[in-house]
């Protein structure tokens, strides 16, 4: 049985969406920390003496073997990430690769992988970098993309020239200066935008041809993203005797066909496994449908019931005002300069956990939840009350700017921004705090999960 391990540290929503689409494909894997593998649970050594680390999917045999052993990391920050590996973790990845391991990146889990002009913010598997915005709006970038696939290369899917994949807010590959050497290849570059493309809150299939030219013309804003089209979108490699596989665009995203046969099928050629998963597509995540037949939800508990009906309160608030929408049925959309990501990772966590088995007596989940979980309905309290209120204050700010209170009203809005997110990219502040909590618990609840399938 070929070894599947997945980094959940700072994936947050992105996690979950890895984790849910290995469970819909049926394929056994191994959940790590990043104190795991700096520990060396990618080398064989048990990780069972970690809280939530290392446990075991259905099946997931984390003993050596002679399959690839394939280590998978989620979207999210980079940089946070490579800091929670520390320097044990960030070699133990590229031992692991450099040994026969196969490692696929997306998005955040893409950019880990890249080289940085700081050693510490990335494992150099790819000669590659990053490349540089040129202005904002280059990054605010969401939706399907057109790829035109390189059909010869085995990690391709085949008889396939072109298929459609998502990006949520990507970057963009850096290659090295022209004449410089590297064995790089590039497996699917960008070659169109689909139906549901938006370039920050701006939805592209609603604006007329002839609006976009014009404010191209008149303002010199370029909305539409042309330079996407010919740069690499996903992009393979080798780390001595192992391989990278590093995609920008989101194949695991729930409801995407085409891509999610791509994800199916990378999964069957970097675990050398002969024979497919039984299904190749990834249903669709109704996030906040928690049911459990005729129960409103596995785990019932009160403190994570109480902050799911708040969180929808505040986001009915924001949806109310037109600050907040849902672009489909597991991601919210929000005005540009809002907190969006992080309310979609607390509410994504909080349903998670809700739509798991209880935790077992005396497990470290039962165990970890007794001593937080007071706390944690106490800060998404505050959390879901701040929300709401900074929300409004949003839709205020909307009217009074450019007034004579703009300067005062607008400090005192980036101050409760800071307090409810921290300071961005990143997601600090009580929400950061609510999400390293949900982090924890979802980590000790997919591993009862497991168990309980498995009696």
């Amino acid at each position: 049985m070929a070894r599947v391990f997945v980094l959940w540290d700072e994936s947050h929503l992105w996690g979950v969406l890895v984790l849910r689409a290995l469970r819909a494909l049926r394929l056994p894997h191994v959940v790590l920390r990043a104190h795991d593998i700096a520990e060396g649970a990618l080398a064989g050594k048990s990780a069972a003496s970690a809280p939530f680390g290392g446990f075991m999917g259905d099946g997931a045999d984390s003993s050596q073997s002679d399959t690839p052993a394939l280590l998978i990391v989620p979207g999210g920050l980079a940089r946070a990430r490579a800091v929670r590996l520390g320097a044990n973790g960030r070699q133990a990845i590229r031992d692991f690769v450099a040994a026969g391991g196969s490692y696929l990146g997306f998005c955040g889990g893409a950019g880990l992988a890249l080289t940085s002009p700081r050693p510490g913010d990335g494992l150099s598997l790819c000669p590659w970098g990053r490349m540089g915005f040129a202005g904002r709006l280059q990054h605010f970038l969401s939706g399907h993309v057109r790829l035109g696939i390189d059909s010869a290369e085995p990690l391709c899917l085949p008889e396939t020239s072109e298929l459609l994949a998502p990006v949520w807010w990507p970057a963009q590959f850096a290659p090295p200066p022209k004449g410089q050497p590297d064995d790089v290849q590039v497996l699917a570059r960008y070659a169109g935008l689909g139906e549901d493309f938006w370039v920050a809150d701006l939805n592209l299939a609603l604006l007329p041809e002839e609006t976009l030219s014009d404010w191209e013309n008149l303002y010199g804003l370029q909305i539409r993203p042309d330079f996407l089209t010919g740069r690499p979108a996903i992009i393979a490699g080798n780390f001595g005797q192992g391989r990278y596989v590093l995609s920008y665009p989101h194949l695991e995203t729930p409801d995407s066909p085409q891509a999610n046969a791509w994800f199916a099928h990378l999964l069957r050629e970097l675990t050398g496994s002969d024979s497919p998963p039984p299904p190749s597509t990834i249903p669709p995540w109704h996030v906040g449908q928690i049911s459990s037949g005729d129960a409103p939800c596995s785990w019932p508990d009160a403190g994570l019931l109480s902050a799911k009906a708040a969180l929808e309160r505040a986001i009915a608030v924001g949806e109310s005002h037109l600050l907040l929408f849902w672009r489909n049925p597991w991601l919210l959309g929000w005005r540009r300069g809002l907190p969006g990501p992080g309310i979609n990772s607390v509410y994504a966590l909080v349903c998670e956990a809700l739509s798991a088995p209880p935790p077992a007596q005396g497990s470290p989940a039962l165990a970890y939840w007794a001593e937080h979980g007071a706390e944690f309905a106490r800060l998404a309290g505050l959390f879901c009350s701040g929300l709401s209120g900074l929300l409004l204050a949003e839709r205020l700010d909307m009217t009074v700017r450019a007034t004579d209170s703009d300067q005062a009203f607008t400090a005192s809005l980036r101050e409760t921004r800071r307090a409810l997110f921290g300071t961005p990219p990143a997601i600090g502040g009580l929400c950061g705090e609510l999400l390293g909590m949900l982090e924890e618990l979802c980590g000790g609840l997919w591993e009862n999960r497991h168990r309980h399938q498995g009696a």
